[in-house]
């Protein structure tokens, strides 16, 4: 990939406020780029997720405890884009309904207050057939996204990444997961649904008696060791009670496979995810991630990468200046703003 371009690019994206396009990028910089060169570049430039984090890039020293590794994925809906393997239907949980756009799955190490993106999939769905039910073409996945997760952590085992912990939502607490997170010698903090299945002796566990773990009478931030139904070690078990404006509360459940562990340390380590949630906020809102008109498949996961790297950038700055990602935007803003309302000032001065 070439550096110039890339910087170039990544710039622009954080600079924009609308769509990203060959053409608006060439007209920023009056023409000094064609944007012929730009799709070029698109078109020719190839990443691969092994390769986004090279060992020593990150201080990730092993004397580091504090490291962790956030998985979730987005949904960036693109309704009026054509369908394909990778733009295409998928549940959106945040809006309850099924959307056109991107599934992107992605891994972010979080330490020292800093975070960094070190590998991403997006959901592909090759497979076509035909519904029985509805009798219309639909598609699928070969893989499935715990088995993307898998191959994102050992790139990052692989590439050296020192972390302790991997935090995860509900949606990826499976027995599977964290089967083979532990094989990685590695701790996971996850969040449990409310049907989740749960233990609190030895004797129950053997007897089959397991209950939900919803049912179970803990008070806030209380830590009990147990096991999950179908999970062969021991657990730790934690609530979190919320109490939302109406006095009405809320319940959330993690589960820990540190026994070393108590509710304050696992509460304390399991808020590190929200750090996720920014991320993907900022990919949105700060790196244009919907606004390029690509639509080959190829130029589409450039872009996605393009708009990982901003975020970044962004990371860097906030560093730097010591704000958030946002207030560099709004700032960035201003001045656009600014300059526009000169420019028009001049204009009909003239």
């Amino acid at each position: 990939m070439k550096k110039a371009e890339l910087e170039l690019y990544t710039d622009y994206l954080i600079s924009t406020f609308g769509a990203a396009t060959a053409t608006g990028l060439s007209s920023l910089v009056d023409g000094d780029v064609n944007h012929d060169r730009v799709t070029r570049f698109f078109i020719r430039a190839r990443i691969h997720v092994a390769k986004l984090m090279a060992p020593g890039e990150i201080d990730s020293s092993p004397d580091r405890e504090d490291g962790v590794l956030i998985f979730d994925n987005t949904i960036q809906e693109k309704a009026w884009t054509d369908e394909n393997e990778v733009m295409y239907w998928h549940f959106d949980h945040c809006s309850g309904r099924s959307v056109r756009g991107n599934n992107l799955l992605n891994a972010l190490y979080y330490s020292g207050e800093v975070s960094i993106p070190v590998a991403f999939e997006r959901v592909r769905k090759p497979l076509q057939f035909c519904d029985v039910k509805t009798r219309q073409v639909t598609r699928a996945s070969e893989v499935t996204k715990n088995e993307l997760m898998w191959s994102m952590m050992t790139t990052c085992v692989n590439n050296a990444l020192k972390f302790c912990t991997m935090l995860m939502n509900s949606g990826f607490a499976s027995v599977e997961n964290f089967e083979f997170i532990v094989k990685k010698k590695k701790h996971f903090t996850a969040a449990l649904k409310d049907n989740r299945l749960v233990a609190l002796s030895t004797a129950d566990k053997k007897q089959g008696r397991f209950v939900r773990i919803d049912t179970l009478e803990l008070s806030d931030k209380q830590a009990v060791c147990g096991w999950l139904k179908g999970y062969a070690d021991e657990v730790l078990l934690v609530r979190q009670v919320f109490t939302n404006k109406g006095c009405s509360t809320g319940l959330l459940n993690r589960v820990s496979s540190n026994l070393t562990g108590n509710d304050d340390t696992i509460t304390t380590i399991y808020q590190k995810r929200w750090k996720v949630e920014l991320f993907h906020k900022s990919l949105k809102s700060s790196a244009a991630l919907a606004k390029s008109p690509t639509r080959r498949i190829t130029t589409q996961n450039n872009h996605v990468f393009m708009a990982i790297y901003p975020v970044f950038k962004l990371e860097c700055l906030k560093l730097k200046h010591k704000t958030n990602y946002f207030a560099l935007r709004a700032k960035l803003f201003i001045k656009a703003t600014r300059q526009a309302y000169a420019e028009l000032q001049a204009l009909q001065a003239a």
